[in-house]
């Protein structure tokens, strides 16, 4: 039976959702979504090395379109997980923080991600990860030069 790099990157990703829906800090926050999720633990890491994020971070990290990310930031706000925040200077761009009902359920996501990474390597050696991110890269690379293209021909 022939095997599709696409149809085994989706089963994972179900596989994945699965893991983090079944989790004690996804049940103990149930208002919190996988995304938002991400989110939360992408923003709480870039503030503890005391970095700013902005929309536009969450747009490149998360390779969505600038309306995704908008509405995603509007209903974390509406569910008082992150404050948007004015930046001086430039009123189009809004710095993200999280809140502290954000922080508090931070801790327990990251345990999870962590335990959920220790079982993703489990026997793998440090080479073939290395060569398994390699792939990831190019597979990423492969998939922005066709979204590229097409918004270049677009235009």
């Amino acid at each position: 039976m022939e095997r599709y790099i696409g149809a085994e990157l989706r089963r994972l990703s179900n596989l994945s959702c699965r893991y983090f829906e079944r989790q004690a800090g996804k049940r103990q926050t149930e208002a919190i979504t996988g995304t938002n999720g991400w989110i939360i633990g992408y923003i709480g890491r870039r503030e503890e090395r005391g970095e700013v994020v902005y929309q536009h971070d969450l747009e490149s990290r998360f390779g969505i379109t600038r309306s995704t990310a908008s509405k995603v930031v509007s209903l974390m706000a509406q569910k008082g997980l992150v404050e948007q925040l004015s930046v001086e200077g430039d009123r189009r761009k809004k710095q993200l923080r999280l809140t502290r009902k954000a922080r508090e359920v931070t801790q327990m996501m990251n345990e999870d991600r962590r335990h959920f990474e220790q079982m993703l390597r489990r026997g793998f050696s440090t080479e073939e990860l290395e060569m398994l991110f390699s792939f990831l890269d190019r597979l990423h690379a492969n998939l922005s030069e066709k979204e590229e293209n097409e918004e270049q021909e677009a235009l």
